[in-house]
């Protein structure tokens, strides 16, 4: 019963930082430091990383006409027409592909390399604060400047790339945080809040459902009884709390900028660098 409410919170923390621009990973790392699963190593890296399927499918439940293609259309009489595709849909997911090219080379050429390497409360403490510095440099830099980008229709193949880039930065540093680095990188190409945003939980996708593979290849499909449990709640309850957390953050984005979360990262960052200096 503890492994499963522990479970619980780890799907709320995931739900509530996956889309603000907080890093996810880095508040799961400093989790894991704190409260621990009491399951084997090889689980609990797989854990980690398929609750976030949970988070992703609240996208898909929110966005559902926004990002699939293929939807029916009526000729007018009570026949309906199957097979028709929404063009303007097919070719975001097209920018989203190419937005995915850096980060898809670097895991495949160095992801475990780079995972033992950076997974640690250093590097989330060092990102979460340099990320939140600049954005709060890049929202008062952006205040000057009248978005280029106002739909995703608009966003080219070049800079869905640059996206990527940025993206790519959060693949390597634990701690960047996914979507403020591909947001910070949107403010920066020109997009509006809202736009990168949205474009940015589109681009999570494939992204998560790709890591999610991947981790559970690797583990393979035998699972105790407890372990299948305490992956259902933590991907159960990330997927509600991620619900709430994105109809929240697309309304508060339509009137306020993203410096609080540049502030609370850096406090965050300082209080474990402070409490790992003191405990450890």
């Amino acid at each position: 019963m503890l492994e499963i409410l522990k479970s619980l919170l780890f799907g709320i923390v995931e739900g509530i930082t996956e889309w603000l621009p907080v890093s996810s990973t880095g508040h799961m790392i400093l989790l894991d430091e704190f409260v621990q699963l009491s399951m084997s190593e090889a689980f609990k890296e797989m854990y980690l990383v398929v609750i976030q399927l949970g988070a992703i499918l609240a996208v898909v439940l929110l966005f559902w006409k926004q990002i699939w293609p293929f939807q029916r259309k009526s000729d007018g009489t009570n026949k309906v027409l199957p097979g028709w595709i929404k063009e303007d849909i097919f070719v975001m997911w097209l920018k989203i592909v190419v937005a995915c090219i850096p980060a898809v080379i670097i895991e495949l050429a160095a992801g475990d390399y780079l995972e033992a390497l950076f997974y640690n409360y250093r590097t989330v403490s060092i990102m979460l604060i340099v990320v939140g510095i600049l954005f709060i440099l890049v929202e008062d830099w952006n205040k000057k400047r009248t978005a280029k980008i106002t739909s995703i229709r608009d966003i080219t193949y070049q800079t869905a790339f640059l996206i990527g880039v940025f993206q790519l930065v959060a693949a390597v540093f634990p701690g960047t945080s996914r979507s403020g680095a591909t947001i910070i990188g949107g403010l920066i190409l020109g997009l509006s809040r809202q736009i990168a945003a949205e474009f940015t939980f589109y681009l999570a996708i494939p992204v998560m459902f790709g890591a999610s593979l991947i981790k559970l290849l690797k583990f393979g499909v035998h699972y105790t009884a407890l372990e299948a449990g305490v992956l259902a709640v933590g991907m159960i309850s990330a997927f509600l709390v991620s619900v709430l957390v994105i109809r929240f953050l697309m309304g508060y984005i339509k009137k306020h900028d993203f410096k609080i979360f540049g502030w609370y990262r850096i406090v965050l960052g300082i209080v474990v660098l402070a409490s790992f200096a003191l405990f450890l």
